[in-house]
């Protein structure tokens, strides 16, 4: 179980709406959101990896400080949420240099996950996160056809936990392989996009094959109540607010249909591992 922690007006499918230099001025949901997640993960049982923006630590760095001592895995988001291909090397090392120390600083748990906005991952990136530090990235979508998503070098999609570089362990989120091809099967628009029966079906068979489930969500996905900006791509706003309205109870009877765990104990635990 895996939560992308950031706040509504840093997703990318609202980018047209809400340009960066309004996101001062935007109102700040996610401390709320992200708060009403965490009681439903403690009414369920459920530990989740929380891959944090750095942006949301440094402005509440007391939601943080509660998802840590709440049992979650702490892991990076990077900081403001930029696509990588499009920031280069240099900002992109600035990047997450500055997540992980924030989070590190404020939880005084080492950060050792990270996950690229969008899925955006680059090769150079790789390099630059087992530089920093980082073991372990799960930002590859072993899917076609994702305008935003990256490719790398290595990528595969007959095992979902390899090691992507020497020291860099890659956790693919899930696709369903069907007649060939892989669909999307790892949440976001996709949890809310298919009828929730037949979503659960395909985890229980990604799960009888002998393969680990990788699930992701964001807060913003349960607050259907957020504003809804002008000037967005109607692609972009059916893919983000589509069924948003039944998240919430969908995401609750999910965290009670299948055992979860965190990102570094699926890792530590060997299941799909292969060099």
């Amino acid at each position: 179980m895996s939560i992308d922690v950031e706040d509504w007006y840093t997703a990318q499918n609202l980018a047209a709406g809400v340009p960066r230099d309004s996101w001062d001025t935007q109102p700040r949901r996610v401390e709320a959101t992200m708060g009403r997640m965490l009681d439903i993960l403690a009414q369920k049982g459920v530990r989740s990896t929380c891959f944090i923006l750095g942006l949301v630590a440094e402005r509440h760095p007391a939601l943080i400080k509660r998802i840590a001592a709440e049992g979650h895995e702490i892991a990076s988001h990077g900081t403001m949420h930029d696509l990588i291909y499009d920031i280069g090397p240099d900002r992109f090392r600035e990047d997450v240099r500055r997540s992980k120390k924030t989070l590190e600083d404020l939880t005084g748990q080492r950060v050792d996950g990270y996950r690229a906005p969008c899925f955006s991952i680059t090769d150079f990136a790789l390099d630059i996160l087992r530089e920093e530090g980082f073991t372990y990235d799960t930002s590859v979508f072993p899917i076609k056809g994702h305008r935003r998503y990256g490719t790398i070098a290595g990528q595969r999609t007959d095992c979902d936990i390899y090691e992507i570089r020497p020291g860099l362990t890659e956790v693919n989120v899930s696709a369903m392989p069907i007649l060939g091809k892989q669909f999307p099967w790892a949440g976001g628009a996709y949890f809310r996009l298919y009828p929730y029966a037949m979503f659960r079906a395909g985890v229980r068979r990604i799960l009888a094959s002998g393969r680990p489930y990788v699930f992701y969500t964001h807060p913003w996905e349960i607050d259907w109540e957020h504003p809804r900006p002008i000037g967005v791509r109607m692609d972009d706003v059916f893919r983000h607010y589509h069924n948003m309205h039944r998240c919430q109870a969908r995401w609750t009877r999910l965290l009670g249909d299948v055992q979860w765990t965190t990102c570094r104990e699926l890792i530590a635990s060997g299941i799909g591992r292969t060099r």
